[in-house]
Formats: structure tokens, sequence, C-alpha cells
């Protein structure tokens, strides 16, 4: 930076001119860009957070400046010479603490400006998390074999765990070479798709998943062969593992199995290499590991020259957020033998500590839903076992990890019958999610979770080398999950999940309730303001359709619809679909024994300048009505539809009396208002999966008739186990002051306030002064329990 210093001095001396620094580009962030974070007036619960910034145009390098004061008069941490535009430092800043931060990148001659100052705290009880220097980070992975999952130093004592505590596991291991020994795969290099094949096709889905599976046949059985040949020098084992790693040396890098030709055969392929090359490196001769080099080198450089740099500047590729921690294994196995491998880690290790995990924040949850939650992060953990043996960083330490496992309890509570939002979602079951939820429990010591796991079937240990490696993970009390809240609101997502019994959904009824600033991207792509109903473990209300194939007609016009949800098209116009600009906001959330209520924001879903406001409120008296309250306005005259799904089909006697009956459970639904809906209810998806999908399920709408810029739906729902009849009157009171509601129920009635101006205000028997209250009264007139938000008194004035 000196040099540059005087550098500019000469060229002021010899034109007589002041060269202008370059400015420097604050543009904030499009929607799937990262953008400058720590955002203004964030506060981080790692010490120190990650820094990144908008990558500028002629940048060299960068410098990185935090201080106590926004005038930079008191530098506490300074850094340059950063060769990308993120930063994690290598020590930890003071806590509790205002502090700014800003940057400037180096180009050719000189400095630019600086960016634009930005204020962040880190809290007093965050995590030290610093991210080790770059010649440290390196030094840190042994120079022998092997690197991965376990280092050369440990295998003494894992051969003698293996005839010892953890013999149980190493003969489930041989088990497994025995099976592979007495019918080795075949290891003829994949085909790739015929000229002309249709992607997406049923055919093209065939090859292109086939390979994937047929690739890992090949290589995870070397890995497996390898691994257990480090514990017991087998040299059967040893020698067959060998045999299958050149074989697929053999194959085309950039071939049926190349990573940009198939993802999903590429990735594979280069973990297991990697992973096989490793544990058997010193039965390799040195022209087979030459060999070796020469594939990975393609493959390697493949992958990274896809990430880098763009997954730092927009990191919400679904697949590319495995992608980076698969390079990051194969950089560790190849470092210092493979040129470039030692930027692939840097880049890694980069991901990790600035850009992830993308899809939540510290509260745990997830927006892409509960199966890419489970799928996604069960293969991050090979990933921190990886990182925790190689490189001494703890992922677990993150502060997600120490929430990660709430998303299961309340998403998925044991006995579900589906999965909530999120694709593939609809099919699965709690019971999925041992395996997962065991290695929380186990990496976080966690009672809660643990206890989550004995109640959807019991612990759930990984098998192969990872399940030995991770053998010696302490045992986990139990402690019963009832004693936590019985919802949650996962605010950085935009999740909420209601209920009433979190310990078993057959005694359970669960209102799920999507408003998302992650938009409607990727996976997570239903349309926010969303709900869905589950009772006693029964589905009642649900979001619709079924991937037939990823992208297809049916999964891209259907599912990625407003129309396949419970939420409300404008004109028959969708929100935008499959797009990270269709965002939502959860504006409240309140939980108690008695009444959850949480409200949801989504009027930037629509197409811009559509519609002012679209906020829905949902208030459960517990456990036996749902009230929900939609808010909508519009700068010209539309006509609203309000859509329902159910399995079965609905029974309509007008929209003050709609019956859902599924298995053991039913709901009745009244539409209080307004009045004059227009009712039609359909069995046809428009488009329809693919023929081989067999599917019925039921579609609702009610519809206004007359455009209005204006409207207001109240609804009452009243879930009920199967054979009861709950009461099913219900009125509400719409004026410029408040909104009211009162819903009979068996032993009296609910009754609910929405104050809309300042000040108190009274209707149907009840006054507030809160922004929002509820109170359940008996048929005697004495007012049980209650809630209000945003205010200190509600009260029941009489009937």
């Amino acid at each position: 930076m000196f040099r540059l210093m005087m550098l500019a001095i000469v060229l002021t001396m010899l034109t007589g001119t002041v060269q202008a620094q370059p400015e420097f580009d604050d543009t904030p962030p499009a929607p799937r860009e990262w953008g400058f974070r720590p955002f203004e007036d964030d506060v981080s619960m790692t010490n120190p957070p990650g820094f990144s910034w908008r990558q500028q145009e002629g940048a060299r390098s960068y410098v990185l400046q935090i201080a106590r004061d926004e005038g930079f008069a008191d530098v506490v941490y300074e850094a340059d010479e950063i060769d990308l535009f993120v930063h994690c430092p290598s020590v930890t800043l003071p806590v509790a603490e205002r502090l700014y931060w800003r940057v400037a990148f180096v180009g050719e001659e000189e400095q630019s400006q600086w960016s634009q100052v930005r204020a962040f705290t880190i809290d007093e009880e965050a995590v030290d998390f610093p991210m080790p220097g770059r010649e440290e980070l390196l030094s840190r992975v042994p120079d022998a074999h092997p690197r991965l999952f376990v280092r050369p130093e440990q295998l003494p004592e894992l051969r003698e765990l293996a005839q010892g505590d953890l013999s149980e596991l190493y003969e489930g291991l041989v088990r497994q070479c025995e099976r592979i020994m007495d019918d080795p795969p075949p290891t003829e290099e994949p085909e790739k798709y015929p000229e002309g094949m249709e992607r997406g096709s049923d055919e093209w889905r065939s090859i292109w998943w086939g390979n994937r599976t047929y690739t890992i046949a090949v290589l995870d059985s070397a890995a497996t062969l390898g691994f257990t040949w480090l514990l017991d020098g087998n040299e059967e084992y040893g020698q067959m593992a060998r045999e299958l790693l050149m074989a697929a040396a053999e194959w085309d890098p950039v071939g049926a199995t190349g990573y940009r030709y198939n993802d999903e055969a590429g990735m594979p392929y280069n973990y297991f290499f990697s992973r096989t090359y490793s544990f058997i490196y010193d039965l390799l001769t040195e022209e087979e590991r030459e060999k070796c080099r020469e594939v990975m080198q393609v493959r390697g450089e493949e992958m990274y020259r896809h990430l880098y740099p763009r997954h730092l500047r927009s990191p919400y590729g679904s697949h590319s957020n495995r992608a980076w921690h698969f390079l990051g294994e194969v950089a560790i196995a190849f470092l210092g033998e493979i040129e470039g491998t030692d930027d692939w880690l840097w880049f890694a290790t980069n991901v990790f500590f600035n850009a992830y995990p993308v899809w939540s924040d510290d509260d745990g949850g997830w927006h892409e839903g509960a199966a890419y939650w489970s799928s996604y992060l069960n293969r991050f953990t090979w990933w921190a076992d990886i990182q925790r043996v190689a490189l001494g960083i703890d992922a677990f330490k993150m502060p997600f990890f120490s929430n990660a496992g709430d998303f299961a309890i309340y998403c998925m509570p044991p006995h579900v019958p589906r999965g909530g939002f999120g694709d593939l979602a609809g099919r699965r079951s709690a019971g999925q999610n041992r395996g997962l939820m065991t290695m929380f429990a186990s990496q976080a010591q966690n009672e809660y979770w643990m206890d989550y796991v004995e109640r959807v079937g019991g612990p759930s240990y990984a098998g192969g080398y990872i399940g030995f490696v991770r053998g010696m993970l302490p045992e986990v009390e139990r402690r019963c999950i009832s004693e936590l809240p019985s919802s949650k609101a996962f605010w950085g997502t935009g999740l909420a999940y209601l209920h009433t019994d979190i310990t078993d959904s057959r005694n359970n009824v669960q209102v799920s309730f999507k408003s998302s600033p992650f938009g409607s991207q990727s996976h997570g792509y239903e349309a926010q303001n969303a709900f869905l109903l589950y009772a006693y473990g029964e589905p009642l209300f649900i979001r619709t359709g079924r991937r037939d194939s990823h992208g297809s007609t049916h999964h891209r016009e259907w599912m990625w619809s407003t129309r396949s949800v419970n939420s409300i098209t404008i004109s028959g116009q969708d929100q935008i679909r499959h797009n990270a600009a269709a965002t939502g906001e959860i504006i409240a959330f309140e939980t108690s024994d008695d009444f959850d209520y949480v409200a949801g924001e989504a009027a930037d879903a629509y197409p811009e300048g559509m519609v002012d406001q679209f906020t829905r409120h949902i208030l459960f008296a517990k456990p036996d009505v749902v009230i929900i309250l939609d808010e909508l306005r519009t700068p010209e005259p539309q006509t609203f539809d309000w859509w329902l799904h159910s399995p079965e089909e609905m029974q309509i006697g007008g929209q003050n009396d709609i019956r859902a009956e599924v298995g053991s459970a039913g709901a009745h639904v009244n539409m209080v208002a307004p009045e004059g809906l227009v009712l039609s209810q359909t069995d046809q998806f428009d488009p329809p999966p693919r023929e081989r999908i067999q599917l019925t399920q039921w579609h609702l709408t009610a519809e206004t008739m007359e455009p209005s810029t204006s409207m207001r739906f109240v609804t009452v729902i009243r879930p009920h186990r199967e054979g009861e009849e709950p009461p099913t009157a219900a009125e509400a009171e719409i004026t410029d002051d408040y909104y009211a509601v009162r819903a009979e129920v068996d032993d009296g009635e609910v009754i609910a306030l929405w104050r809309l101006g300042l000040g108190e205000v009274s209707a149907m028997g009840m006054s507030t002064d809160g922004e929002v209250a509820a109170m359940r009264v008996s048929e005697d007139g004495e007012p049980g329990g209650y809630m209000v938000r945003g205010g200190t008194r509600v009260e029941f004035t009489g009937r």
C-alpha cells in the first residue's frame, strides 16, 4: 500500500494534477446476491462475523477496516491484500460495542475511495469463531495420507478401537466389504445422453439419476474397501479398492460423469474418488497417483471455475451449496499434489465462514423445506467431520447449529403426516429425520433433540466408515420436548409453526405459515402468506401437486403457482413465481398456552405496483378455533380469489358451511366475510403431472365478483376429531376503527379484536388498548385465557 501511495505522489508531482481516487461501488445487492454484510445495525452471534461486499471492477485486492468510531480514529482491526471480496478476521473483536466497518479496493495503481460506513454490534453471548489465516489453514492439513475423516496419527488408536469398543461397527464394515467382494460393481464408463433426447423427460431422468447411482456404486464401494483396509490391512480389500479407483480414473473427466455435464454424477465422483485416493494412497504406485492427479486436476478445476467467484457473490444456487464443500474435500486430498488446490481450499473455507448457511440464519429455520434441510445438512456433516479433523475447525460452534434441530421439532413433530412447505416435503415422515437429528443431538449434546429422536423411532447412526469415525460420539440424555414453547417463529426464513402438542401429532393441531424474505426461489417455491393445517395426525389443508420432474410443466405451472397453496390470487394473477424478489415477511408473532398469533405481509410478492397490502393474520385459539383475517389493498380495482386445498373432496353447503374430512380428523370452515362469495371446487390440476403420477387432491376457490381496491376476508376454521360436531356460528364486524370476530365454541365463545387506530376500542363485549387482543369466554360469561399484543389491557365487558 505504501508503494501505491508513493506512486500517486510521484504522478502528482510530474503532472501537477491530483489523481482522483476511483469510487467504490456501494450498489445494494439485487435479489439472490449476498451483498454487504454485516448489515447496517446487524447484531452478530459469532465473533468475529464474516464480512462481504460487492466485487469491484478493476480490484486486485481489498482493504478492510473496523473501528469504534465513524471517523475511524480508533481502528480495532485492519487487513489489507485481501484477495477475495469476503473476509473473516483471524482474531476476535470487542463485544457489546457499536462498531463500524468500511472497505476499499486496490487497483493497478491506487486505492479506491472508502465504501459506505456500516455499523454493527457483536452480542455479548456471541461464539468466538475466528477464521484461520491462509498460511495457518493450509499448514493444518497433514502432509501424509489419509487426510479425509482421519489423520495418519489417529490410525493406531482407530485400529485398537476396531478390535475393542468399536468392534461392532468394524464388523459391519467387514460385512459391507464382503458383499462388495462377492459382487463387485461394474466399472464400464456410463453412457452420455443420446443426441436429441429431451432434457427433463422421463427417459432423460433415468440416465441422469442412473449415472449418479452407478458412479456411487463404484466409488463408494472403493472408499469403503479402502477405509477398511486402513483398519485391518486386508490386502484383498485394498486391491479391489485400487482396481475400482483406477477403473473410474479412465472415465472421461468431462464426459457422462463430468460436473458440468451431470453434476449429480460429477459431485459424488469427485468426493468418493478423493476419499478412496487418500485412504489407499500407500497402495498406489507413483504412476497411479499421477493418473489420479491428472483426472482430479480437470474435475476439480471444472468445479472451481463454476463456483468461483460466482458463489461468493450469489450463494443461492441449490446444487452449488453442496458443491463447494465437495470441492473442499478434493482440495484437502490433493493439497500440494495438484496445482491450485490451495486456492480451492481457501475458497471453500471462505464460503463456510462468510456465506454459509444461506437458506437460514441463526434461528435454525430452513427456506427450502424439510426434505432439502435433511438432504443438504446431512451431506454437510461429512464436511464438518473432515474440517474438524483436517483443519481443526468445529462447524458445530456456528450459532445456526445450536438451533438447527428445532426445525424438525416444530416443522415435523413426531407422527406428523407430512413435511410442510418445500420441494419434496409433502411425502416426508418425521421418522426420516432420525439420522440427522441423532447427529445433531450428539454433536450439540441437546437433550430435547434426543427426546425427539426417541419419539420418532430411536437413534439412527450413520453406517459405513462415516459411522465408524463417529462411533465415539458421547451418549445424550433425554429431556421432554413438552418443556419447550409449543410454537415457534423462524424469523429469518419467514416460517411459523403453531401447535397444541409438539410431542405427538396424533394429539396435535398444527398451523404452518409462510411469509419469507427469501421469496419463492429455489426449492422453497410456495407463495407467501400461505398456510397449512394438520390435525390429530391428518393433513386437512395442504400444499398440492407432486413433483414428477424438476422443472416439468406441472412443477412450473402448478406447484410454483399461488393456485397450488392456501393463499390468494388477485384477478387471477399469481404472485411472482419461483423468484427471490417475491418476498414476504413475518411482522408479528406471539405464543402462549391459550393463544398463538402470527401475521405476515406479502404485497411485494405480486408483480410490481399491483398490490399495496396483503396482510394475513392468523389467530389460533387453542385447540379448536383458527381465525384468519386477510387485509388487501390495490391501486386499481381487482377481484380476489381465496384458495383452499384438501386431500379429500370438501362438502360445501355455502360459504358459511364448508367441511373437510380426512381420516380421523375434520374441519369446519366458515367464510364469515365478505358476503356473496362464489365458491367452486375441482380435483383437476392445471396442468396435471405426468401420467405415471396418480394423484387426486381437491382445490376450492372463493371468488369476489365485484372489483374493488380494498378487501377483507374473515375465515373461521374449527379443526376437530372424527365424529365430533363443533359449533359453526361466527360473526364479524369490520369498521374504520377495528375488526372484531366472535366464534362459538363448545364451552362458550372466542372473541378477537384488531385495533386500527390509536387509543382504546370496544366491540362484541370486549375492550382493549392493544393492537390485537383475544379472549375465551365461558357460557356463563366468565373470561378465561386471553392474549394482548401492542398494549397492556384486555377486558370482557359483557355481551
